[in-house]
């Protein structure tokens, strides 16, 4: 069997939980878990959209205790490895402890790509764990690329295997992705992944570049189910890549059937680029705000993208999500004079 020229971790069980409104159930997480594993994925991530933890008011509860669909996924895989997210001050050190118990082998963990310094014992703790750790650099844009290198050699100082560069916003143009991974690649020895978002439709175009550029991680989801207008997506990028000549792994036909015979039946509307998403991508504005923005703006009867270009123009992160509901409720005050 020819070597892989990369990892490709698909999202589908974690990043498509805001698409989902967190509401996954046990037996859509092993089908799809089964037919990740037959299709050849080296790891897929379970858990709730916003990691460890995230079930809660703020962030959107979950439907199904999250260990419970880690152990299911965990459970029925013969090779493909459970990874999961986690973002300090969301999640906490036993729920880590308690994902490794249910079969995670790989952590992500996740920080404003301007506070790696939250999470040193976080990695430190996957370290201890056993588990394929990484630090992962969200809201990239935000950030020069001295900066971003400033904050993966902390990544790199505290434990981490692989750094990413994490378009949550889906903001990032080819150019920028080549410039912010050729950098990481120069500076740090460990492995560099990158994650993005198809707000402008530029996730394929921009995770060639992240490969072309280094990238030994890249992250998919099936049918592109994912926050915002979605991820890049898993089953095209793996026909992308072979086109390209690189050697993904994945057999193609599983990886489709698995997309369009498991996970689209489930989708609760298509993965496309709307208008809202269109915006947050040009905006800038974090990927899982979009569903908490339309049920703002229904609420308070005001346009979406009024209440997005404002969450960009105030440069909202994720954690922030009580931001939309001022916004909206601000617009609705001014419409009423």
């Amino acid at each position: 069997m020819l070597q892989r020229s990369f990892e490709i971790l698909d999202v589908t069980l974690r990043d498509g939980s805001h698409a989902m409104k967190h509401a996954f159930t046990e037996q859509q997480v092993i089908d799809t878990a089964k037919g990740l594993d037959q299709a050849g994925v080296s790891y897929f991530e379970v858990s709730h959209g916003d990691g460890l933890g995230g079930s809660s008011l703020q962030y959107g509860f979950s439907k199904v205790d999250e260990l419970k669909l880690i152990e299911a996924a965990a459970g029925v895989c013969k090779n493909s490895k459970v990874s999961v997210l986690l973002i300090p001050g969301i999640g906490i050190k036993e729920d880590l402890q308690d994902a490794v118990k249910a079969g995670a082998k790989m952590v992500r963990v996740a920080t404003h790509v301007t506070e790696a310094d939250v999470a040193a014992q976080h990695i430190a703790l996957g370290r201890e764990l056993g588990l394929k750790t990484v630090g992962f650099l969200m809201m990239a844009h935000m950030a020069d690329v001295q900066k971003i290198v400033e904050q993966a050699k902390l990544f790199e100082s505290y434990g981490a295997e692989v750094i990413y560069v994490t378009d949550s916003a889906g903001y990032l143009l080819p150019h920028e992705v080549t410039e912010r991974i050729s950098a990481l690649k120069q500076s740090v020895s460990c492995e560099i992944g990158f994650h993005g978002h198809n707000n402008l439709s530029m996730a394929m175009a921009n995770t060639v570049a992240a490969v072309e550029a280094g990238a030994t991680y890249i992250d998919g989801s099936l049918r592109a189910l994912g926050a915002g207008s979605g991820n890049t997506q898993t089953e095209v990028m793996v026909a992308v890549l072979e086109r390209l000549g690189y050697q993904t792994g994945i057999d193609l036909y599983s990886i489709m059937d698995v997309a369009n015979d498991v996970v689209a039946p489930f989708m609760q509307r298509p993965q496309e680029i709307t208008g809202s998403g269109l915006i947050m991508g040009y905006s800038g504005v974090y990927s899982s705000f979009l569903l908490h923005t339309q049920a703002a703006a229904k609420r308070f009867g005001v346009d979406e993208r009024d209440i997005l270009v404002e969450l960009g123009r105030m440069k909202a992160v994720g954690g922030q999500e009580d931001l939309i509901y001022d916004v909206a409720q601000s617009f609705a005050v001014k419409k009423a004079l």
